[in-house]
């Protein structure tokens, strides 16, 4: 029952986001249809946000391999999802036990305290949890004091991360309705920080002026359709057309391959910010019945794709500063005797592109690139000095990807240190 819970029903992003919003909706005393099309709905706008983003996975993914290829890098690739995999076979147990009582935490300190946020990115959760389950593991707590500590952990981290955010998170959305769930909130924090201090805020990244003749790039799906197209185009030739057809397209001419991998991807963009829309458009006001009856005031703490629709083109923008931050971090990284962190797409994308908005709105065009690639030299720093905490599973050949899972393992494995 209780792997169940926490795999098929708390595991799901898209059904824990439904629950939140069918229980504010009851609480509300809505009527029957309102609450099906509500919690309908709600789910709904998950599953497309996470169609849009298997779509945007699988493109990123083909054009990592390619860009291996093409420039023979070996090192270790970030990828959340991996990590967790692996240290699942040995903590599964111990990451469940985290997630579910760091969720009731979470509850606890939004009811208690001026902190009202609810985090809702279920994956990200379980990933934090698992994360604090192998730093305590190595360092040599176990059992019952790694789960009471691991979920006070978990659940003052579920509501003081959004906490962080949450001024800079007014100034992307107009309003105090909406939070940012996401483990990338130090590189978010650290792109709004410095952005406002080298940035123009008045110079937004959306009011870009784009010459009649190319008018055409005012449409974001276009402008990403041909941003991918050249970066493809430049390394599909290098990685080869025997590796191409041969690995990845079924032998598929190389070129043909690549152009549709990249029009697939502005394609998955499209329909993320089509799922985040309908999402915020249920859950904001289905919440009110949490806000108003359980944790007075509360705020749904959404996944990192939440802000993308409220700078579009922060988006492209952010996430190609932040990979080229990557790319140049691979070759300071071995100077410094640390291991090389192979620029993963995924978190570059996620993060780079949320990191941009943040960058966006307090550092306006000039701030989406420089704060957006400070992300990517977290990304990239981060994980490296995570590898030697994680134990055996630094060894593994991938790690966590995003900022606040380096900020955290390494923290906690100077803690563990002082009082063990």
């Amino acid at each position: 029952m209780i792997d169940f819970i926490m795999k098929d029903v708390l595991g799901t992003p898209a059904i824990l986001v439904g629950l939140f919003a069918f229980f504010g909706l009851i609480l509300q005393k809505k009527g029957v249809a309102d609450t099906v099309s509500g919690t309908l709905k709600t789910i709904m706008g998950f599953v497309i946000l996470g169609a849009g983003a298997t779509i945007l996975i699988g493109a990123l993914d083909i054009f990592g391999k390619m860009f291996e290829k093409a420039f023979s890098i070996q090192g270790i690739i970030p990828n959340n999802e991996a990590i967790v995999a692996i240290a699942q076979e040995s903590l599964g147990t111990e990451t469940a036990m985290i997630m579910l009582f760091g969720m009731l935490v979470n509850i606890l300190i939004a009811r208690f305290t001026p902190f009202k946020y609810i985090f809702l990115t279920g994956h990200h959760t379980l990933f934090m949890a698992c994360l604090i389950s192998a730093v305590f593991a190595t360092g040599g707590v176990t059992g019952v004091p790694l789960i009471i500590i691991g979920s006070l952990i978990l659940g003052s981290l579920m509501v003081f991360m959004p906490a962080i955010l949450q001024p800079y998170m007014r100034q992307i959305t107009g309003n105090d309705n909406l939070a940012l769930g996401h483990f990338g909130s130090f590189g978010y924090f650290t792109s709004a920080f410095v952005a406002k201090r080298v940035g123009d805020k008045s110079k937004s990244t959306e009011d870009i002026k784009v010459p009649k003749s190319l008018g055409f790039l005012r449409d974001t799906s276009v402008a990403m359709s041909l941003t991918m197209t050249i970066l493809f185009l430049i390394v599909a030739p290098l990685a080869g057309k025997t590796f191409v057809e041969a690995e990845l397209s079924g032998g598929t001419n190389f070129l043909v391959f690549s152009f549709m991998q990249a029009i697939t991807f502005a394609a998955g963009v499209y329909i993320v910010l089509a799922g985040v829309r309908m999402l915020i458009a249920e859950i904001v006001p289905a919440f009110k019945g949490i806000a108003d009856k359980v944790v007075k005031d509360a705020k749904p703490a959404l996944d990192a794709p939440a802000v993308f629709p409220f700078a579009p083109n922060a988006v492209i923008i952010g996430f190609l500063s932040s990979f080229i931050a990557g790319i140049l971090s691979m070759f300071i990284l071995p100077l410094l005797g640390l291991k090389i962190i192979v620029p993963g797409l995924i978190p570059h994308f996620f993060t780079g592109a949320a990191a941009g908005v943040f960058g966006n709105a307090t550092g306006g065009r000039r701030g989406a690139i420089i704060g957006a690639f400070a992300n990517g030299l977290l990304i990239s720093f981060l994980p490296a000095l995570l590898l030697p905490v994680l134990g055996s599973l630094g060894f593994e050949g991938t790690t966590f990807g995003d900022s606040d899972f380096g900020i955290v393992g390494i923290l906690l494995s100077y803690l563990i240190q002082l009082f063990t």
